[in-house]
């Protein structure tokens, strides 16, 4: 199989930073070095160590794939820590949280830490009403035209399109949510278009036990929502908050929350504070 792509944002050497590398894994719409919902804000990391963002499959730069899937997600993480001999540091957002917390559940030993930024980890709350109203959601626009939306919304509540394209799959998944669409370019419609066929989130197992069992420091972030767009919030905050507490209870991680819903693009400062911390 073709290897993913990897962005490498090195150490600098004027800092005494570790030769330990963190490795970032993102979540819809996106890829890991994008300023609108990637990592770019994490850049001054690099004076704690090297930064690995892993494009996922048919995202960025990484190759196409006919349907993503989070175990194959896994899988390319699993690789990228066997090439790392002093092991890594992980940090995954969204769906690529999930991803991080599969491949941390099957490297352990390779594992430093684990960060979480509201990870679509939805089995760990699966009795939550959100997050029950979410799957009853999808479980109905099972019947329709249109595909399930990555944040849970029924697609039936919304102006019928016989097949929705990229452009207007994101326009409604962002407009139509009350939020700022970016810019529809080549590679952000690359990046939907992979988006509206990922395998559904909610089919996974995340292995809490054995990440509740593993030694290294854990930590989970969250928006608070509050400034949230009101369909948004309802959509995606609710179940999305209710996953973090979850997971975050479950493995003993420490919990972390910050304004808005987008933490490490909207309050990287915080964000990045937290993981300086935990890496130390």
């Amino acid at each position: 199989m073709e290897p993913v792509h990897v962005t490498v944002w090195s150490a600098d050497p004027e800092t005494g930073a570790s030769a330990v590398p963190a490795v970032f894994v993102h979540g819809i719409f996106t890829w890991g070095e994008d300023a609108a919902y990637g990592f770019a804000a994490q850049r001054p990391l690099t004076d704690t160590r090297p930064l690995l963002l892993m494009d996922r499959r048919g995202y960025g730069s990484s190759p196409d794939t006919a349907r993503s899937d989070f175990e194959a997600d896994a899988d390319d993480l699993v690789r990228l820590l066997d090439d790392c001999p002093d092991g890594a540091h992980l940090v995954g957002h969204s769906n690529g949280g999930l991803a991080a917390m599969l491949a941390a559940g099957r490297r352990p030993r390779a594992v430093r830490s684990l960060a979480l930024i509201q990870p679509s980890a939805f089995r760990a709350a699966p009795d939550h009403p959100a997050v029950r109203e979410l799957l009853n959601r999808v479980e109905m626009s099972q019947g329709t035209e249109q595909p399930a939306r990555p944040d849970g919304a029924d697609p039936r509540q919304e102006p019928q399109q016989e097949e929705l394209n990229p452009a207007e799959y994101l326009r409604l998944s962002t407009e139509g949510l009350g939020m700022p669409m970016p810019e529809p370019t080549p590679r952000r419609l690359r990046a939907v278009r992979t988006s509206m066929r990922e395998r559904p989130v909610w089919e996974a197992d995340p292995p809490l036990e054995p990440l509740a069992a593993a030694p290294w420091p854990k930590l989970v972030v969250s928006g608070t929502w509050e400034d949230a767009p009101e369909l948004y919030r309802r959509y995606a905050g609710e179940p999305l908050l209710a996953c973090a507490e979850a997971v975050a209870d479950r493995t003993g991680a420490r919990r972390l929350r910050v304004p808005g819903y987008y933490p490490h693009t909207q309050y990287p400062a915080e964000v990045n504070a937290a993981l300086r911390e935990l890496w130390s």
